[in-house]
């Protein structure tokens, strides 16, 4: 079959007003994905390293010593063996996958959306179950901002914010801002900010976005 090859400079693509930036959702494609022309990352997305990398619910990690299935704590004491504390495999192995995107394209932005799991989804995390419910329209329910401010799923959220401190303040990465998903209302939207403030992330501080 006949065909011709184009080849392309990318030092002759013109610069633009328009910041080109590209969405990732697996950590291991960041380095191969930062040789493309870009402007950094429009997207970062973290269920990928939630269910792939972590696979345990978050706050059956945080109440893991108060579990009382026998066969679900070996389970997750199998993925998280080398953890004692099993809050803390959450947030290092959250942060790792962060920080993975995030060097890959310093120092250009990189923005992460928390966590945009619907109800289904945390439910088909290992131990799931016990902290899910069940919704008829996952797409309209319980996530983003306002799974954040539940008083139940906060100290998952407060996890969530001490992997993101460690990839801004323990590795230096502060290319990273934060986008908060599936917010409702602008209400909302300020006390997720003021969660996080009292969590340890000040919007403006380090030039945090």
């Amino acid at each position: 079959i006949s065909f011709e090859i184009k080849k392309y400079d990318l030092k002759k693509i013109p610069k633009l007003k328009t910041k080109i930036m590209v969405n990732i959702g697996a950590p291991e494609v960041a380095f191969k994905t930062s040789f493309l022309p870009q402007d950094g990352v429009g997207l970062a997305r973290e269920e990928f390293i939630i269910a792939e990398k972590i696979k345990v619910h978050p706050l059956a990690l945080y109440h893991f010593n108060e579990l009382k299935d026998k066969k679900l704590k070996n389970q997750i004491e199998k993925i998280t063996v080398e953890h004692k504390n099993k809050r803390e495999y959450f947030i290092k192995e959250l942060a790792e996958g962060v920080a993975q995107i995030a060097s890959a394209f310093w120092p250009k932005e990189v923005i992460v959306r928390l966590p945009d799991l619907k109800t289904n989804e945390y439910r088909n995390l290992i131990g799931g179950e016990l902290f899910e419910g069940k919704e008829e329209n996952p797409m309209l329910g319980f996530r983003g901002a306002s799974r954040y401010l539940d008083k139940d799923f906060q100290p998952a959220f407060q996890m969530e914010i001490q992997a993101i401190k460690k990839c801004r303040e323990v590795f230096g990465l502060k290319n990273i801002s934060l986008m908060v998903p599936f917010c409702r209302t602008p209400e909302e939207g300020k006390a997720v900010i003021d969660l996080m403030e009292k969590f340890g992330l000040k919007k403006g501080e380090d030039d945090l976005k």
